[in-house]
């Protein structure tokens, strides 16, 4: 598992998913949402600009990464 450092308090689902390298495009991070991909702390989560807070896992397809 990966872990990935926030600047602030927070950081939206989408653009996590961007800076991540999992996906090419906000348009591609918002349609893996959309499609129920992405899992937050075991949760399918379908809200694209769902804030994130140090702490919590993200999971899509066989990768994973926690917050700090």
């Amino acid at each position: 598992m990966e872990k990935f450092k926030i600047k602030g308090s927070n950081i939206t689902l989408n653009r996590l998913l961007k800076l991540m390298g999992w996906c090419s495009s906000g348009a591609e991070a918002n349609a893996v949402i959309d499609e129920g991909l992405v899992k937050v702390n075991g949760q399918t989560e379908l809200r694209r600009r769902n804030k994130l807070e140090p702490g919590s896992k993200i999971e899509f397809n066989d990768l994973s990464v926690l917050l700090e």
